[in-house]
């Protein structure tokens, strides 16, 4: 679990967000020091599903930043683990061709972090 949340400001959404992890914390801080209104986790993309209508598969987004209509998403898997992301990631482009997505890896993660001093010890 993330450490302990903060008040943001530039936060759209109604529930205060529980953060799996604390680099998605730092990014929500990021966000939010330079006034990105953003929401955590708003929605789930059905990614799959059986002929009676369950689904097998979905796929939420961590971040969607509603004046780019983008959503984010962030990992920081070692990155020959990313593989399934990556497939999910394709399959929600090929069924929502007009949703815009893009993934934060690790490596993004690191970059961001010594930029910006961020501490990102998870």
């Amino acid at each position: 679990m993330a450490s302990e949340t903060p008040d943001f400001q530039a936060y759209c959404g109604t529930v205060k967000p529980r953060f799996a992890n604390d680099a998605e914390l730092e990014c929500a801080k990021l966000l939010d020091y330079y006034r990105v209104a953003w929401e955590y986790e708003p929605r789930t993309f059905v990614l799959e599903e059986a002929e009676d209508g369950t689904v097998i598969e979905a796929f939420k987004p961590d971040f969607y930043l509603p004046d780019q209509d983008l959503y984010v998403e962030v990992t920081v898997m070692k990155q020959s683990l990313v593989t399934r992301k990556n497939r999910k990631l394709r399959k929600l482009r090929e069924r929502y061709p007009n949703i815009k997505i893009k993934l934060f890896y690790k490596r993004d993660i690191a970059r961001l972090a010594e930029r910006y001093k961020l501490d990102l010890a998870s």
